[in-house]
Parts: structure tokens; C-alpha cells; sequence
């Protein structure tokens, strides 16, 4: 049994407590709550700072991880993406040691569950390990070809059927983006998740070519589909932004989490939480910054009162794979968001978004959901620069 104690803590559902207490068990389960008063002082662990409960990393690409530093910044999503396909391909034994490495870091940095997009079946052996809780989104697309569309789900099917679940993880079939997936896949994904209760990613509004091949049929997704081989000649804009073609092609009763969002209006996200009764909103604020030099309005979100999660993208679209650095850079370049939002975007949130709340994203009796120490310099505020956190249990 441990007692742990700080200046405060932040139980995330409830106000913060100061001078609270964490009683856990030997495996890391909280017993109770209380405060320094009811304990007699040699049994607490007191430290400086604060406690929050462990991190979620509400989407990720661990497969990416061999790629840390082989992409250019700025170059906007379209380059990004031929950066990827042409660059990808690594040994095997290199890919695995940057998966591993890539899952110590996310475990140093108070991660405990990650929504993961899953393509191939590298990230296999490591997640089997069940040092991380994860959620696989085994994402399907076919740039729009509807002839494609059989193939490439079962292609995607049989790594979905290979993917092995340790104990507190789950795995769905997804669709990628908007921009790349037909009608007829959208169909298929959706009649394979019928029935059960899944949360649902998809990648949302990344772009302004994005934007553009829904509006007007134009812009830069036709040249880089010709480049491909792809014919855009069947496809009909409707006029709309991109995530109204989603919204059209997927289930209102699963949870669904729209990814990036670097674009999303406050109409946007009116419009999806009329039409769904669980919605969800990953940013990936470093990723943003690295592809588009660009980030979302979180005002727009604020306003909306939309439930948003963080998410680290992947080491080829991030310097590293830190749900705190996220909030660093928020804090950063739009400040007005208070630090206890973004505490629930980076916990609560994100474990809800996951289908993880019964155990993870608040301090709670009953939970496990990791504790981390958040550390700041003198003189400094937590999320800014001098932010450490430190992974306690």
C-alpha cells in the first residue's frame, strides 16, 4: 500500500484537493481519497507539485516510429503523404526497436492508453505485452475507388482478424479520411462494427485541399490521386465541407472520433454533435504545427462545449510522443484555454473517447488510473516551458 501526496490534486471529475492523499493499493488501485490530516505523516510519499492522472493518448502511429526525422515540416499534408509512402519502408528489426523505444517513451512520459492506428501488423509483438492499454483502429481506405473497395477491406480485414488483444485492449475497423474512403467501403467498415459498441476514428479536416475536393471537386487531392493512377471522374462534390460526407457515410450510434481537426468550423462541430449522440474531437496540436504549420481554433471548440481529447500523431509527424508537450504547445500559441481543460482533454476525455473511463482518466476509489507528478520551476505555471512530469505509479 502506498499513500502519495502533493500540493494538490486534480481528480479531474471533482475541484482539486490540496495537500490530498492517494491511497493505492500494491497493483496501483485507488483505495481512497483524503488529506494530509488523516494519515499520520511517515506513511505518505509527499512531494512538489501536483498529481493528475495518467495520460491518453487519444491517437497515435506507433508503427511510424522508425521514421522520426525523415519527413521535412511545413510541406503541408499532401507532400507529407508522399513523404511517408516513399520513405516508409525499414528493416524489420529496425522497425521493432523503434516501436519498443517509442512505447518506453510514451511510458516515461505518465501515458497509459493509446488510441493507435494500426495498417500492418508491426506494432503486433510489442502491444501483446499489455504494458500499454490500446485501442487499434485497423484503418481502411481506398482513395475513393469504388472498384478498390472489396479488396482493400479484406486486405485490412485480415489484419484486424491477426491483431492479438492483451487484456484491457481492444481493436475496430476503421475508415482513414474522408478523402479516401468510397461509399461503398464506408458501408462495409460500418456493417462490420454493427452490433457492438466501438469507438470509431477517422481523420478529419487536415487541409484545405481537403476541403476543396468536397466543396468544388478541385484543388490538390485530384493531381496527387492522377499521380497514382486514380481517376476522380466519378466523384461528385456535395458542396460541403469534408466532414458532412463522414458524417453521411458512418453510424450515429457508435463513439466517434473525428482526428486533427485543424479546420473544424463552430458550424462543423454543431452539425456533428446533432447528429451523433457521442462525438469526440482528437487534436494533435504538434503534428499540426509540424505538416501544416497551422492549429485548430480551440475557441471554436470551447464555444461548442465539444469534448476534446490530445493525441501525439506519430515520431514522423511529431519530435516526440509526450501528451504534455501537447499541452505545452497550446498553452503556447492559445493560451486562453485554462489549464484545467486542458488537464481533461489529456485524461478524462481521451479515456472516455476510448470506451477506458471505468478504470483510467480520473482519481477515483476503485480506478487504476496511473498517477503522474507535474512539476514546475519556480516562479513558473503548470504548462508552460518548465513542466515536468514524473510517471509515480
Amino acid at each position: 500500500m502506498r499513500k502519495i501526496s502533493a500540493d494538490y490534486i486534480y481528480p479531474i471529475s471533482e475541484a482539486p484537493i490540496k495537500e490530498g492523499v492517494l491511497v493505492l493499493d500494491d497493483e496501483g488501485r485507488i483505495l481512497e481519497i483524503g488529506q494530509r490530516a488523516d494519515y499520520p505523516d511517515e506513511e505518505i510519499e509527499i512531494h512538489e507539485g501536483i498529481l493528475v492522472p495518467g495520460f491518453i493518448n487519444a491517437h497515435c502511429h506507433l508503427e511510424l516510429s522508425h521514421m522520426l526525422g525523415k519527413v521535412e515540416t511545413g510541406t503541408g499534408l499532401i507532400d507529407f503523404i508522399k513523404q511517408v509512402v516513399s520513405r516508409r519502408n525499414a528493416p524489420e528489426t529496425e522497425i521493432a526497436e523503434a516501436i519498443a523505444w517509442a512505447e518506453d517513451q510514451m511510458i516515461a512520459n505518465g501515458i497509459v492508453a493509446v488510441g493507435d492506428i494500426t495498417n500492418v501488423p508491426d506494432t503486433f509483438a510489442q502491444k501483446a505485452k499489455g504494458r500499454l492499454r490500446y485501442y487499434s483502429f485497423v484503418e481502411c481506405f481506398d482513395f475513393l475507388q469504388t472498384a478498390n473497395a472489396e479488396a482493400e477491406f479484406e486486405k485490412y480485414k485480415a489484419v484486424y482478424d491477426a491483431l492479438p488483444l492483451a487484456e484491457g485492449s481492444k481493436k475496430v475497423m476503421v475508415p482513414h479520411a474522408p478523402y479516401s474512403v468510397s461509399p461503398q467501403l464506408f458501408e462495409r467498415i460500418n456493417a462490420a462494427n454493427q452490433g457492438e459498441a466501438h469507438t470509431v476514428s477517422i481523420h478529419n479536416q487536415e487541409t484545405p485541399p481537403e476541403q476543396e475536393l468536397f466543396l468544388t471537386g478541385t484543388g490538390g487531392f485530384v493531381d496527387f490521386y492522377g499521380q497514382f493512377g486514380f481517376s476522380l471522374d466519378q466523384f461528385q462534390p456535395n458542396g460541403r465541407t469534408a466532414i458532412h460526407y463522414a458524417l453521411s457515410q458512418m453510424d450515429p450510434e457508435q463513439r466517434t472520433l473525428f482526428v486533427h481537426n485543424t479546420l473544424t468550423s463552430e458550424q462543423d462541430i454543431a452539425f456533428a454533435k446533432s447528429w451523433g449522440k457521442s462525438v469526440y474531437w482528437a487534436s494533435c496540436p504538434n503534428a499540426n504545427l509540424y505538416i501544416e504549420n497551422r492549429l485548430p481554433n480551440y475557441q471554436a471548440f470551447l464555444k461548442k462545449g465539444a469534448k476534446v481529447c490530445l493525441g501525439t500523431d506519430s515520431l514522423t509527424s511529431n519530435w516526440s510522443l509526450s501528451i504534455l508537450e501537447e499541452i505545452k504547445t497550446i498553452r503556447r500559441y492559445q493560451s486562453y484555454v485554462p489549464f484545467e481543460t486542458l488537464l481533461q482533454w489529456a485524461t478524462l476525455n481521451g479515456a472516455e473517447a476510448l470506451g477506458f473511463e471505468e478504470e483510467l482518466g480520473s482519481f477515483a476509489p476503485g480506478k487504476k488510473p496511473g498517477v503522474n507528478l507535474l512539476s514546475v520551476a519556480p516562479g513558473q505555471n503548470y504548462g508552460d516551458a518548465s513542466t515536468a512530469v514524473q510517471k509515480l505509479a
